[in-house]
């Protein structure tokens, strides 16, 4: 077989991978980025985006929590005409939830000028099939392309599949809860050709139907929770669609569609919002596909699920133009390439992230990022969409302010010479951290410790001392990230 050899392997180029490709080429190593697919960008290009891209960068007390590489790529297309600004109007002040749209096929274009900016290698169209060690020590990766089969030699290899594929190869602990209890898989799609001013007057008219997303008590900083009135007065004063970020509910359109057979019974309705070039805003659909009883590590269950969310693709698009108002002629745009994960296996590191630790708020001396993002909920195959599960640590950290994301979470037992990033990070199930932008944070922090393993010469175990520590949580705040000074 022929044999290459770099400082640092990323496997998987999807919002993490491109992240942490960057973070360690940018700390001298030569870093190479495999991809299976032709596309950088993972679940914000290729299986998304997500309705979360970028969303929560900013918590309750509407502090910016969350900026390193996602402010980069942000203000990158912002300045290119193809991002929305953060938007901090007032009905989204104090929640918390807020959204910081870009264009998501920009975003896939530009990621590749942000790779040969930096020097990082690509290696697309390959899969990394298993990987090469000493004793406990990964050392390399084994890939397999159009080529044949190549060994790849790495001091660091950084597992940013979203599944947790190759350090499971690795021997890696992991925790995957039995298929039924997973979340559903799902297709994204988009529409075009909306007439917004239907919409806005609809829910000018109809505030009601529209899931409650403001501030909620205990979890909007210092400021009081509206009342529900001041609220609906806050969401009829809007005039422009983009201050909305997203729309879920319209409750008696989907009680008349179900009664009809017009609506399916695995998710509920709504969408998020998407800017395109030339001021267009268009609708993209996250939720309105959902598969259960799907493993994310099961070839066949991913078959499957593809196949089914595709036919109810097909039922959304129909009820949409059929039913909601501003939709009548509203067209398809895109959709998904592929299923987006939303749960799969969790890789057991150094630190095991709980639900606890989230809604306490809880600090760490290895901080390498932080969240905001709420423990607890998740999403289910009914028209409910969303659900908490009994006996799980459930809300966001104190006041809606955030909780450290440590460094040890990527650091995985047993294995030597790895690193995981992205949603696999060892967590619980509560404190599960699938969304994108915390997958941008842990991926950026893991190509920065392996950019310094190589510099120094050591594990990214030995990275766990407090003087590693400290070098390392300094070269991200040069990067733009945020590790302390908010709630």
């Amino acid at each position: 077989m022929e044999r290459k050899s770099y400082d640092v392997i990323v496997c998987g180029g999807g919002t993490s991978g491109t992240a942490a490709a960057v973070a360690a080429a940018r700390g001298g190593a030569k870093t190479l980025l495999i991809e299976r697919n032709g596309a950088l960008g993972g679940q914000m290009n290729v299986s998304g985006p997500p309705g979360f891209s970028y969303a929560n960068l900013f918590n309750g007390y509407d502090e910016q929590v969350i900026a390193g590489f996602a402010e980069e790529m942000h203000s990158r297309l912002l300045k290119e005409g193809h991002a929305y600004k953060h938007d901090l109007n007032l009905y989204r002040t104090h929640s918390g939830y807020t959204f910081s749209y870009v264009d998501p096929d920009w975003w896939g274009l530009e990621i590749f000028e942000v790779m040969t900016e930096n020097k990082v290698d690509l290696l697309l169209h390959t899969l990394v099939v298993d990987v090469q060690k000493n004793g406990d020590a990964v050392n390399g990766v084994i890939v397999e392309n159009a080529n044949g089969r190549l060994v790849i030699e790495a001091k660091v290899v950084i597992d940013c599949t979203g599944e947790g594929d190759i350090a499971v190869r690795a021997g890696c602990d992991y925790e995957l809860l039995p298929r039924e209890e997973c979340e559903p898989q799902t297709v994204c799609f988009t529409m075009g050709g909306v007439d917004w001013d239907k919409m806005i007057d609809y829910i000018h008219e109809n505030p009601d139907q529209i899931l409650y997303s403001g501030p909620d008590e205990g979890q909007c900083g210092d400021y009081p929770k509206r009342s529900l009135e001041e609220h609906y007065e806050i969401m009829r004063n809007i005039t422009n669609i983009m201050d909305y970020g997203d729309l879920r509910g319209f409750y008696k359109i989907m009680d008349e569609a179900l009664k009809n057979g017009d609506w399916h019974e695995y998710s509920g309705v709504g969408f998020f919002l998407m800017p395109r070039e030339g001021g267009e805003i268009q609708a993209h659909m996250q939720h309105s596909s959902q598969v259960p009883n799907c493993w994310s590590c099961d070839a066949w269950d991913l078959t499957r699920a593809e196949v089914e969310c595709r036919h109810q693709i097909i039922i959304a698009l129909k009820f949409f133009r059929k039913y909601m108002p501003g939709f009548e002629n509203a067209y398809l745009v895109r959709t998904g390439v592929e299923l987006r994960l939303r749960e799969g296996r969790r890789i057991m590191c150094d630190y095991k992230i709980t639900g606890k630790d989230v809604v306490e708020g809880r600090r760490f001396d290895d901080c390498i990022g932080k969240n905001q993002f709420a423990a607890g909920a998740v999403h289910v195959a009914n028209n409910q969409t969303i659900e908490v599960r009994s006996g799980e640590a459930l809300g966001k950290p104190p006041k809606g302010g955030t909780n450290d994301i440590p460094y040890r979470c990527m650091v995985p037992l047993k294995v030597e010479n790895m690193l995981v990033a992205g949603k696999h990070v060892s967590t619980d199930r509560a404190a599960y951290m699938r969304f994108l932008m915390q997958t941008v944070v842990t991926g950026q922090a893991a190509g920065v410790a392996a950019g310094l393993c190589v510099k120094h010469g050591v594990s990214p175990r030995e990275i766990e001392q407090e003087t590693y520590v400290k070098e390392m949580q300094e070269i991200l705040r040069q990067q733009g990230a945020i590790l302390d000074g908010v709630h």
